[in-house]
C-alpha cells in the first residue's frame, strides 16, 4: 500500500503501479472548485480580518485607548457596559491606573467611553478571528476535506491566534501599575510582530493554494535560488524593521525630532546614550529608537534595490513583476515614513504608514514566493 505523499514531493517520486492512475490530494480536486477553493476562501477571509485587526490595533494605540479596559475576561469581557452603573464602575477602575493619574486626570465619562469602545472593538475583533478560524477548521476537519500534510499547517494560525490573545493581555498588564502611562514597548513589539507573522503565514498558505499542487511541485524544481535567497533576506530584514517600528510606536518616538534628514540639527540626536544602563536607550530613549528606525530603513531600502536589480536576471516575467511591486511599495513606505516623522505622527498619517507597511510585507512574501515557485508560461522569449 502506497504511503502518504508530501505536498512538496518531487515529480517522479513514489511512482504508481503501471497502468494505475496517480492519486492527488483532495485539495487538488478541481483547480477552481471543491476543497481547494473553499479552504483558500476561508484563509482569505482570515487574512482580511487580520489586516483589519492590525489597523484597528494601530488606531487603538494612536488614540491612547489600549489601557481603557483594565481586566481580561475571555467570556464575560465580550459584553460591554449596558447601563450607567456599569459605565461608572469601568471608569472607576480606569481611574486607578497610572495613565489616568499622570496623563488623563479630569477626563469625563464621555471621553472615557470613546477610548473604551476602541479597545473593546479591538478585543471583539480578536474573538471574531478566533471564531472564524475555529468554525472553518472544524468544518473542513469534520468533512474530511483537509488534505494530507495540511491539518497541522491549518492548525498553526489558530494556535498562534490564541497565543496572541495571551500576549495582548501581557502587553496591557505592563501599563496598569508603576509609573508607566503606556504599555512596555518591547511587549508591544512582541504583540505586533506576532500579528505580522500570522498575516505572513496566511498569505503564504493562500499563495500555495492559488495554484494546483502538481504545478507547485514542478515549479519548485525551477526555483531560482539566488533570487529566492534575496527574497528570504528581504523577508527577515523587513520583519526586523517592523519590530523596531513597534518600539517607536511604543514610546511615541515618531512624534519627536521632526526634522529630516537630520535629527535636531545633527546626524545623531542629542543624548543618545544618556539613560543608564546603556541598553535601556534601545527601548526607552525616543531619539535612539527613532535613529535606529531611520538607519535600518535606509539599509532595508538599499537592500531592496539590490534585490530588485538582481531580480532583473530572472527568466520569469511574473517573478520580475513581483519584485517591481515590492520596490514600488518599499519606496512608498520610505516616503510615508519621512512624512509621518515630519508631521509628528498624526493618527491619519501614522495609520497610513502602517497600512503601506502591511502591503509591503505581503509584496515581499509574494516576490519570494514567485522566485521559489516560478510561474510557468512567463519565461523570457528566446530563452
Amino acid at each position: 500500500m502506497a504511503g502518504k505523499r508530501s505536498i512538496f514531493e518531487e515529480v517522479g517520486e513514489g511512482e504508481s503501479p503501471r497502468g494505475a492512475p496517480r492519486e492527488t490530494g483532495l485539495i487538488d480536486k478541481g483547480s477552481r472548485s471543491g476543497a481547494r477553493l473553499a479552504i483558500r476562501g476561508w484563509l482569505v477571509l482570515l487574512f482580511a480580518l487580520v489586516v483589519v485587526m492590525i489597523l484597528v490595533g494601530g488606531l487603538t494605540r494612536l488614540t491612547d485607548s489600549g489601557l481603557s479596559i483594565t481586566e481580561w475576561n475571555v467570556v464575560k469581557g465580550a459584553i460591554p457596559p449596558l447601563n450607567e452603573a456599569d459605565w461608572n464602575l469601568a471608569f472607576e477602575k480606569y481611574k486607578t491606573i497610572p495613565e489616568y493619574e499622570l496623563q488623563n486626570k479630569g477626563m469625563t465619562l464621555a471621553e472615557f467611553k470613546t477610548i473604551y469602545w476602541w479597545e473593546w472593538g479591538h478585543r471583539q475583533l480578536g474573538r471574531l478571528i478566533g471564531l472564524v478560524w475555529a468554525v472553518g477548521y472544524l468544518y473542513f476537519f469534520a468533512r474530511g476535506q483537509i488534505p494530507t500534510g495540511w491539518k497541522t499547517r491549518l492548525l498553526i494560525p489558530g494556535v498562534l491566534g490564541g497565543l496572541q490573545g495571551a500576549i495582548g493581555w501581557w502587553m496591557v498588564y505592563s501599563g496598569l501599575s508603576g509609573e508607566m502611562t503606556d504599555v512596555a514597548s518591547y511587549r508591544l513589539a512582541t504583540h505586533l510582530g506576532l500579528a505580522f507573522a500570522i498575516l505572513g503565514l496566511l498569505a503564504w498558505y493562500i499563495l500555495l493554494l492559488s495554484r494546483p499542487e502538481r504545478e507547485i511541485m514542478q515549479a519548485r524544481r525551477a526555483r531560482e535560488r539566488r533570487v529566492w535567497g534575496l527574497g528570504t533576506g528581504l523577508m527577515h530584514f523587513a520583519f526586523l524593521q517592523i519590530l523596531i517600528g513597534a518600539l517607536v510606536a511604543g514610546i511615541d518616538a515618531g512624534r519627536n525630532y521632526i526634522d529630516w534628514p537630520l535629527m535636531a540639527g545633527g546626524f545623531t540626536p542629542p543624548g543618545m546614550w544618556e539613560i543608564t544602563p546603556w541598553w535601556r536607550n534601545l527601548f526607552e530613549n525616543d531619539g535612539t529608537v527613532q535613529f535606529i528606525h531611520r538607519m535600518v530603513a535606509y539599509a532595508l531600502f538599499a537592500f531592496g534595490i539590490f534585490a530588485w536589480v538582481r531580480s532583473r536576471r530572472s527568466a520569469y516575467a511574473a517573478t520580475r513583476r513581483a519584485f517591481d511591486w515590492m520596490l514600488v511599495l518599499m519606496f512608498g513606505q520610505v516616503v510615508m515614513g519621512i512624512v509621518t516623522v515630519m508631521h509628528s505622527a498624526p493618527w491619519h498619517i501614522a495609520i497610513t504608514h502602517q497600512a503601506v507597511g502591511i502591503a509591503l510585507w505581503v509584496a515581499i512574501l509574494r516576490a519570494r514566493f514567485m522566485a521559489g515557485y516560478p510561474k510557468a508560461g512567463t519565461l523570457r522569449e528566446g530563452l
